[in-house]
Formats: C-alpha cells, structure tokens, sequence
C-alpha cells in the first residue's frame, strides 16, 4: 500500500556530552527553529540516539546522563516539545526489528562502502558489528517514521544515500510501497572554530561550552589562540580566530562595524574576547538557569522524563504502522499481536 501523510522533518542527536558552541550553530539552532516554524500535526521528529551511542559508549552511567543532557539541552534553548517530537531512540524498539528486515535486503558492498565506518576504525575505534551495520540502524530511524526530509551537514549525506538504497530494495524485493523514500536537505551549518582554529569538537579538547559561565567561561574563551600582533596593527577578520567565534552572534551590521574596526586597527584580542562572553551571556543567560534545574534538581528530571515518554507515545504508532505493513510484506502479519495497537 502507498505510503501518504505530511510532511515530515526527521533528526537523530547523538548523546556525546556536554554540548558546545560548535552543536549550537551546527545543529541545535536550526533545530529550534524548526520547532517553532513547521507547525503542528507532528511534522518535525528529534530522536536522541542511544541505541546508535552503544558503539562507542560502553558506561550505562555515563550514557544515561549524556541523554539527560542532550534532552536538557533542546528544552533549556527553547525546542517547542508541544509541537515538535522529541524521544528517545531506545523508546521505539520498533526500530531494531525495522533494522532486521532492512538488513536481509542490504548488500554487504553498500556496507563497505560507508565513509563513517571507514574514519572511525581509522581513527582507532574497534570496529564491532554495531558499528558496521549502524547505517542500517540509522536507515530504520528514517523510514520507521515516514520521514520526507533528513537535514544532514555533507559527512551525512551518503547516510540518507544508503536509506535510499535500502528503501528501493526493500520495495522491489517485495513488490510493495511500503517504505518512503527519504530525501536528504544540506543543512546550514556553519564551521565553527574551537579555541586552536579548527573545527569545534570535545576530541579535540577545543570546544567552548554553552553553558559555561563565570571562571570557567573565561578560562574557556581566553583559551581562544591569538598572535603577536599589537591592537594597533590592522587585521584582516578572516585571519583572527577569536573574532571567528564571535562573528556566529553577530547580526550582519554588526559584523560590518566590528570588520571595518579590525581593518582599521586599534581592536586588541582582548576586546574580541570580552565581546564573546557578553554575546554568549546575552543569548544563552536564562537558557543556563533552565538547564541547571533540568540537570540537578528531581523536578527537572521528572520534567524531562515526562516530555521523553510524551514524545515516545507520538512517536511509537508511526513507528509501529511502518513495521505493520512491513510485516506483511515479508510474510509476517500474524506476528501483529505483538505490537501496540
């Protein structure tokens, strides 16, 4: 039968810990916004990736409180959790045996092929089979929930590439449309420089903390690598980390004015530090008190339980339709018993 309904916007957030400026402007921002503009009728879906987090995450502890923090995170920066979906991954088991039936129609080959799982056993993590088939975990993700958009930065295209793949056999192996076809968006994600000049990432120990604030927000910024150069000297913008950083708070007049200044000369790097920190207690102030209650306080994590089993309880029954009309694809409707109605 032909899959129909809405339009649907669907993103997987990896629990990898304390978030920084380089998940913000990334992901988190465009998220946010998302919630706020798509409307209801459940059209943008955010599932925290846990069961994909087991790959590298072998601590129940530590994985626990890196989903709390991601779930913190969203709902202290303003995710509409009334109009958006936000789950967790673990939530919808119905995913894993959507994972199954989508293996039994992926080639080994489209595996291989996959950049991710390459970089990583490049990069010295042990290459388990979790790790090898995660684009099928990831591919059932998308398809469990009808998805029609998949906002990936480039690194993530091929993903929603090999979802197609696996959609296509999976429909022509069974002579059905019981899957839809996912297409990926590229995502407006700017580069986000860490305090040494490249990318932002906690592996490589250059991030800078959303939440931060007071001595460790300084001892963070001040972190930013500088040169020699005198605030005299005139500085092409492009060439200063620190201003690199600042320029993702600014509005476009203000990143003029502050461009024409460093050209001119007489800005030190001092003055770019301490706009930084005003910006970032300018936009995330009330959003650190929110998720300080969120992460410490029993009412702030009944609060997040609540809107996770919320967003499960949306998010379940597409999930279970998907597998319903696959189930019957393959041969399996008398196993229907087993799932919620």
């Amino acid at each position: 039968m032909p899959v129909t309904g809405a339009m649907r916007f669907l993103s997987g957030i990896q629990p990898s810990g304390t978030p920084h400026l380089g998940n913000y402007f990334g992901a988190i921002h465009q998220h946010v916004q998302a919630s706020r503009s798509l409307g209801g009728g459940d059209s943008a879906f955010f599932f925290i990736a846990d069961y994909h987090a087991l790959t590298t995450t072998h601590d129940a502890t530590k994985l626990r409180q890196q989903v709390r923090d991601v779930a913190a995170t969203y709902v202290a920066l303003g995710l509409d959790v009334e109009q958006a979906v936000l789950f967790r991954q673990s939530d919808v088991p119905e995913v894993t045996e959507l994972t199954w039936l989508l293996a039994s129609v992926t080639g080994m080959g489209l595996l291989e092929r996959a950049h991710s799982y390459k970089d990583k056993v490049s990069n010295n993590i042990k290459p388990s089979v979790g790790l090898f088939t995660y684009p099928i975990l990831m591919a059932a993700d998308i398809v469990a929930y009808d998805s029609d958009v998949v906002p990936v930065g480039g690194d993530q295209v091929q993903h929603v590439e090999m979802a197609q793949d696996m959609v296509t056999h999976f429909n022509s192996t069974f002579s059905v449309e019981a899957l839809k076809r996912p297409e990926w968006h590229l995502s407006p994600t700017p580069k986000v420089p860490g305090t040494d000049g490249q990318k932002m990432s906690k592996s490589y120990n250059n991030a800078i903390g959303i939440f931060v604030e007071g001595k460790e927000q300084k001892k963070q910024v001040n972190a930013i690598v500088t040169d020699s150069r005198e605030p005299a000297e005139a500085k092409e913008p492009d060439s200063v980390n620190a201003y690199g950083v600042l320029s993702l708070f600014l509005t476009r007049e203000e990143r003029v004015e502050w461009e024409d200044r460093l050209r001119a000369g007489g800005v030190g790097y001092g003055d770019l530090k301490k706009a930084l920190m005003e910006k970032m207690d300018a936009r995330f102030g009330e959003a650190r008190a929110v998720y300080r209650d969120l992460m410490t306080t029993p009412a702030g994590e009944e609060r997040l339980e609540a809107i996770l089993a919320r967003g499960a309880a949306r998010a379940r029954p597409v999930a279970q339709a998907t597998l319903w009309r696959c189930l019957e694809a393959v041969g399996m409707p008398n196993t229907r018993h087993r799932l919620q109605p």
